[in-house]
Formats: structure tokens, C-alpha cells, sequence
């Protein structure tokens, strides 16, 4: 009662610690200035956000082509895309045949992100969209990257060549009977692996413009319409070619082939070939 009297506070109802001199309580501006910490980062990250995402918001406008992203198959051989990419190049396109990690024999979800960093190279020196093209396990990695990092956003088209979208028997008798000889992707490949089963699950977008060709001579993807996609314009070659012997190697740099890429990378839409194409110029 006498304190209150003499107009000190009674400490035992005020709710944080009072000094006598006025100032601020040290717990008070401890609070205060975590809570300024946290806003800061909060607004950091929201800036990091809008810089990272750098993506359209659309889907790409199909009669405008912009770059063509090359992805090569098992073993990463950049070689076998060149004459596809230069034929692009000469139709005025311009065509990146991707360098893949660990000699492209390794983790096909790491070959993916490397996809995606060229993606954002190019949206980030003002592509409006990118075509992929995916020879073998690249379509494979093309897929994932769609599934993994929402690429139906700003891919305009993607084109996959004899790719083992289901897998491939001798990528499982690898895994079942050479396993040492046989790394991580080799082993990804497999029919019936866990990332397979796990593409299989993810629809392909609607609207997405896919086109995979394959050849019924392929040795190395068996059975060759493991390349077929749900959603897909799906083209067996000597369906529109009877006559046509292509081997899985040359599908990339074979001109009846390249001639399908061309249209299917061109300005107009994409729809099923109505017959056998005019062998591609080199």
C-alpha cells in the first residue's frame, strides 16, 4: 500500500519487468529485435523466391519456337544428337546438345536438374520457351523433368527417340545378373524399377505436345514400344515407313527421323504424321 501511494509500481501485476529509469525492458527488446530478424528473412526469401522462379506463368506459345535442349541417351554421348543439332541450327534454331554428369551412366533424377539448369539459361536470356529433345534414356530425363520440376510450363514440345519410357530387358538383366557392371541409370532403366513405376503413376500434362518415335528394329530397347506415352503422339517408324531399317543408335541422325523432329519442332501444330516424310536434307 505504501508503495502504491508513493506512485511505485507494484512489480507483482505488471507484466514485464519496469526499470526505474523508463527504458525499454531487456526481455521486451530482445523480442523485438528476433521479431525484425525474422521479418527480414521472411522478406529475403520472398525476394529469392521471385528472382528463382523465373518461369512463365502460361502455357508456351506453340507458334513461337525458341531453343532446342538436346538430351543424349545412356553413356552421354554428345555425338550421336550433333547431326540432329545441326540441322536444327541451319534451320535457324538454336540447338545445345547437353554435357550430362557422371558420363550419363549415373542418377537419371540428377541428369534432370542438369536439364533444368540449361531450362533456366535459357529463360534467363529471354527465351520464352525451350523444345526438348530426349535420344534414348534422354527421354527418360525429359519426362522426369516434367514431372519433377512442372517443365509442361515452358516446354512448347518435347520429342522423345527410342526412349525406354517402360524400361528396357536389358537394362534388367543387368541390374538382376550383372549388377556391378551395371550403374545407377543402367539399373533406373530396368523394367519395373522404382522410378519407372513412379512415371508411370504421373499423367503426362494435358496439352503438352509430345512426340515418340521409335523403330521396331531397336535391339537395345526391348520391346521397342516401351517408348510409347500415354498422351503422346506415338509413332512407330515403319508404321509410316515399312520399308525403313534404323537400328536404335541411328534414330537420332537418321533422315526420315530428323524430317519428323523438323515438323514436329516447327510452327505448326502438332498432330500425327499422315504418312512416310521426305527424307530430311543434311
Amino acid at each position: 500500500m505504501a508503495a502504491r501511494a508513493a506512485g511505485i509500481p507494484d512489480r507483482r501485476n505488471v507484466p514485464w519487468p519496469v526499470r526505474d529509469d523508463g527504458a525499454m525492458p531487456a526481455r521486451r527488446s530482445l523480442l523485438i529485435g528476433v521479431g525484425s530478424a525474422v521479418a527480414l528473412v521472411l522478406l529475403v526469401l520472398a525476394a529469392f523466391r521471385l528472382v528463382a522462379d523465373d518461369r512463365p506463368t502460361a502455357r508456351a506459345d506453340q507458334a513461337s519456337p525458341g531453343p532446342v535442349l538436346l538430351v543424349p541417351g545412356y553413356g552421354g554421348s554428345r555425338a550421336s544428337l550433333a547431326p540432329l543439332a545441326e540441322r536444327l541450327t541451319a534451320d535457324g534454331r538454336r540447338a545445345t546438345v547437353l554435357t550430362l554428369p557422371d558420363g550419363g551412366t549415373g542418377d537419371l533424377l540428377r541428369q534432370a536438374a542438369v536439364l533444368d539448369e540449361a531450362v533456366r539459361r535459357e529463360l534467363g536470356d529471354g527465351a520464352p520457351s525451350v523444345d526438348v529433345v530426349g535420344f534414348s534414356a534422354g527421354g527418360v530425363v525429359a519426362r522426369i523433368w516434367i514431372d519433377r520440376y512442372e517443365g509442361e510450363v515452358v516446354a512448347r514440345r518435347v520429342v522423345s527417340l527410342g526412349s525406354p519410357l517402360h524400361g528396357t530387358r536389358l537394362a534388367a538383366a543387368g541390374a538382376a545378373f550383372a549388377r556391378d557392371e551395371c550403374p545407377t541409370a543402367c539399373r533406373q532403366l530396368a523394367t519395373g524399377s522404382d522410378l519407372l513405376d513412379e512415371l508411370a503413376d504421373a499423367p503426362l500434362p494435358e496439352r503438352l505436345p509430345w512426340l515418340s518415335v521409335w523403330t521396331e528394329d531397336d535391339r537395345t530397347v526391348q520391346p521397342p514400344d516401351s517408348a510409347r506415352l500415354d498422351g503422346a503422339v506415338n509413332v512407330a517408324l515403319q508404321d509410316l515407313c515399312p520399308g525403313a531399317r534404323v537400328a536404335h543408335g541411328e534414330l537420332p541422325g537418321n533422315p526420315l527421323v530428323v524430317a519428323l523432329v523438323m515438323r514436329a519442332l516447327g510452327p505448326a501444330a502438332l498432330t500425327a504424321p499422315a504418312g512416310c516424310p521426305a527424307p530430311a536434307g543434311g
